[in-house]
């Protein structure tokens, strides 16, 4: 095992793939000659060359819908976004032409492309650029939705993504770049539609994904001072859900909290609250709880972006609630 960055186990899960099969490319805004605008396809260009690794006009509209032909034609590109709030701009592409080809074709194109790039609050970027769109793109079918909490899990799932047949979205974030963690010297993929039981334990399930899950094992050191033990799962993939490791951890606690950073109308929350309700109703102790952003566009101000963000004294308060404490 050792140690890098999240921005460098993406790295290499690209340059790994790019090696293994000449189909694969990166494209996106300042990918090449500024190495990335957060610096995760360093000395890419060098390697792969211009052919392969592309820089393009802020157009992400224009470069998505090239991405999407590419995808059609037999190559297997990966559409890097300065950040997926720019990609509102793109979501032509991605909703009406890659998640809707192989249905609309009678299956005669597969689209296997990666759009993947920063997504959710990263600091004081205000409304327009602090946007959480997990739910938008798992609403999409045809689309599959990863976001990686980890560098162990951003390299294995990477690396699964860009070997898929189908789109995927993959979510990382600019607050997570330069986060530390093993990650194996060999080859290695990971499972797509595959949950991760982080932390076990008995008297409620937490269920989260992404950087947030920071504040839901702040949360879960504190609650296990109190005597009380979390078991945390890591949703690592939001479309396909793995429903099943969580129904199976909630009929063993009895209770559930999902923490996530986006809004709360139509959230991931709301659709496993939904499935946990029809299928193990009868193993509730208590009503489920979800801990989420503020119903409200992210503010600039740093005391309202703490007010508004999932934070853990917010997890453990809604953890306490749950065991009627």
């Amino acid at each position: 095992m050792r140690e890098v960055q999240f921005r460098e186990a993406i790295r290499e899960a690209m340059s790994e793939e790019m090696r293994r099969d000449e189909n694969v490319f990166l494209m996106g805004e300042e990918v090449a000659q500024y190495n990335g605008a957060y610096k995760v396809s360093q000395g890419m260009l060098d390697e792969f060359g211009e052919d392969r690794v592309l820089d393009t006009p802020i157009a992400e509209l224009g470069f998505t819908g090239i991405g999407v032909g590419a995808a059609m034609n037999g190559l297997r590109p990966i559409i890097e976004f300065m950040t997926f709030n720019f990609a509102v701009l793109a979501m032509d592409q991605i909703i009406n032409h890659a998640a809707k080809m192989l249905q609309m074709s009678g299956g005669q194109f597969h689209t296997p492309i990666v759009f993947r790039g920063p997504n959710g609050s990263a600091g004081q970027l205000a409304a327009t650029h602090s946007q959480s769109f997990e739910v938008l793109y798992a609403h999409i079918p045809g689309l599959k939705v990863i976001t990686p909490s980890t560098p162990y899990d951003a390299k294995g799932l990477l690396k699964a993504a860009i070997r898929d047949e189908d789109p995927v979205i993959f979510f990382e974030s600019e607050k997570t770049y330069g986060e530390k963690g093993e990650i194996p010297d060999g080859e290695y993929l990971l499972p797509i539609g595959k949950a991760n039981v982080t932390r076990e334990g008995e008297q409620v399930t937490i269920v989260s994904f992404g950087k947030i899950l920071k504040e839901v094992y702040l949360a879960a050191d504190e609650l296990a001072k109190k005597g009380i033990q979390a078991e945390v799962i890591d949703l690592r993939t939001i479309r396909p859900l793995d429903y099943h490791t969580i129904v199976q951890s909630v009929k063993k606690t009895n209770r559930l909290v999902v923490v996530e950073e986006s809004w709360p109308f139509c959230s991931i929350a709301s659709e496993i609250t939904y499935h946990v309700q029809q299928n193990a109703f009868d193993y509730l102790d208590a009503p489920i709880k979800r801990v989420t952003q503020a119903d409200t566009p992210l503010p600039f101000a740093k005391n309202l972006i703490n007010e508004s963000l999932p934070n853990a004294k917010r997890v453990i308060d809604s953890v306490e609630s749950v065991l009627y404490i």
